[in-house]
């Protein structure tokens, strides 16, 4: 999908995994910022704009000429946006099998938590799964360029001299790369860790990444109902995987992607198959062979 030059086309329908293509920073801040739930225009145009005290219907006019027409969104009467719902008809993954996908599972450690407003990426992790194995790995401690405060510190054990002599992020942006491209996106509360690579990849590049994402949180809500618990700890614990350097990204990303295997497990054993029944799983309706022979004329 891209050219020995750089250049960069459009995700096009045979692409299975993650992309990269150039964007405009501001509608992906609130795509990012939506992702974490319904967001109302006063709150994106004051989070994503920056506007704080600009007439509110200034402000609601901006916001709706920047998402207005983005077939990602959609917006009620009462002006909260939410994601748009997508037949997974029209998704190019949805016939594909879960056991071809490859699975970037993803992991960063920041200087706090919102990377529009300044925070950075410490620490960065990618754990590479295929047909339920882990099969490769990277991560990275990240000099941020800012300081680091001593509570993020004492939670992860990195200071600033160990992130003094680490690389930044636009050096080890190449090697991101190609750890996502053509790769589903997973983490647990995979909307705080997406938020942060896309804002650090355009950052370095001005290339954002693009494609299907997989949240083990939510996997794991509709896997282990019965779990009250669901950080990443408490569902580590529950399969009997040990998570061994807790807060630091390596640790955390190898523990969530033996997590997503056990998690996939489970979803095979309901009987899905591909990525659209997935999404249909996921969202609570019937799916694997169970919808196959309820679904006349076949």
């Amino acid at each position: 999908m891209y050219d020995v030059t750089g250049g960069t086309r459009r995700v096009g329908l045979k692409q299975l995994g993650l992309g990269f293509e150039s964007g405009s920073s501001l509608v992906e801040r609130a795509l990012a910022a939506i992702e974490s739930g319904p967001r109302s225009t006063p709150s994106l145009a004051r989070d994503v704009l920056g506007l704080r005290s600009a007439p509110p219907g200034l402000a609601a006019r901006l916001v709706y000429d920047l998402l207005g027409s983005d077939g990602r969104v959609s917006v009620d009467g009462a002006g909260v946006w939410r994601l748009a719902v997508v037949s997974p008809a029209d998704d190019s993954l949805s016939a594909a099998a879960l056991s071809s996908l490859e699975f970037a599972v993803v992991d960063v450690e920041t200087t706090g938590g919102t990377p529009w407003r300044g925070d950075r990426v410490v620490e960065f992790a990618a754990i590479q799964v295929r047909g339920g194995r882990v099969v490769g790995e990277f991560s990275s401690l990240v000099n941020p360029g800012r300081v680091i405060s001593p509570f993020v510190s004492r939670l992860t054990g990195i200071t600033a001299d160990m992130l003094a002599t680490a690389p930044t992020f636009s050096e080890i942006a190449g090697r991101v790369r190609k750890c996502l491209e053509g790769k589903v996106f997973v983490a647990h509360n995979a909307g705080f860790d997406w938020r942060f690579v896309a804002e650090e990849m355009r950052r370095a590049s001005t290339l954002l990444p693009v494609g299907p994402r997989l949240c083990t949180v939510r996997l794991t809500r509709r896997a282990v109902p019965g779990l009250r618990r669901r950080g990443l700890e408490s569902v580590a614990d529950y399969f009997g995987v040990p998570v061994r350097g807790r807060h630091r990204a390596g640790g955390d990303a190898l523990a969530t992607a033996r997590v997503l295997i056990r998690l996939l497990e489970e979803a095979s054993r309901a009987e899905v198959e591909t990525w659209e029944q997935l999404q249909l799983w996921l969202a609570g309706r019937p799916s694997g062979r169970r919808q196959a022979e309820r679904t006349p004329g076949k």
